[in-house]
């Protein structure tokens, strides 16, 4: 019986000892797993600097225009973006395109016969603006808890120049807010819109229709909006060991 007994329990242990194995394996392997990713984070590199370009529509807004979808041109830009950390970057862009504007269209009454008149010209801007993602952009491979998708907002300053009869400047205002993705690890698509608020009020040719002087940098001033897509690509990696932002 002593013998009987002894063999039914060493066949009991070595029936268990697989499945303790397996439970003793389980979290080794889940937690050498989560090591290696770890481990991969923290030597995937991240980057300084993004570089592309953006298509997108233009849209003149002053005293021949109205309306945020009237008039869309064509416009296009270069983009260039210095990112400081996850969250926050400058940006340059240079931008250039059309606007167009009617006085038949702009639904009021203008002295001296300006409600037959019309204008379609190029207008370039170049500016500099601060941006300021919502949530750490990135792969989530560069630092902890960086996320492909992000909405964003910026506000900045440049110059702004029209060409109608003649060459116009002004200050430009960019203030605005979009949305970018991660489509790889260094491709980036950003879709966004923003109003340029400007210091000049003969952007459309015209100054003063009403003939009603008016004072201050931005009142009774010409102005345009821009939606655009545009694609960048990350350069410059940063050191791995010294310079990475991590949360």
């Amino acid at each position: 019986m002593k013998n009987v007994a002894t063999y039914r329990l060493t066949a009991w242990v070595r029936r268990l000892l697989p499945c303790s194995m397996m439970l003793w394996l389980l979290p080794c392997g889940m937690m050498l797993w989560l090591s290696v990713s770890t481990a991969h984070a923290q030597t995937a590199p991240e980057y300084r600097l993004e570089l592309g370009g953006g298509i997108g529509l233009a849209t003149y807004l002053g005293d021949f225009n109205g309306n945020l979808t009237k008039g869309m041109q064509p416009m296009g830009s270069v983009v260039a973006k210095y990112k400081f950390n996850p969250r926050g970057a400058l940006a340059l862009n240079v931008s250039y395109g059309r606007i167009k504007g009617s006085g038949q269209d702009a639904k009021t009454y203008y002295p001296n016969g300006l409600n037959s008149y019309s204008f379609s010209h190029g207008i370039m801007d170049i500016g500099v603006r601060y941006e300021q993602n919502f949530w750490s952009y990135g792969t989530g491979m560069e630092y902890r808890g960086a996320k492909r998708i992000t909405p964003y907002i910026y506000i900045g300053l440049g110059v702004v120049i029209a060409q109608p009869d003649k060459t116009e400047l002004g200050l430009s205002v960019p203030l605005g807010g979009g949305v970018k993705y991660k489509l790889a690890d260094r491709l980036n698509l950003a879709v966004e819109w923003t109003v340029h608020f400007t210091t000049n009020d003969r952007l459309d040719g015209m100054k003063d229709p009403y003939g009603i002087q008016s004072s201050g940098m931005f009142k009774n001033t010409d102005c345009f909006s821009y939606l655009r897509a545009s694609l960048t690509y990350d350069l410059w990696a940063k050191c791995r060991t010294c310079h990475n932002d991590r949360d």
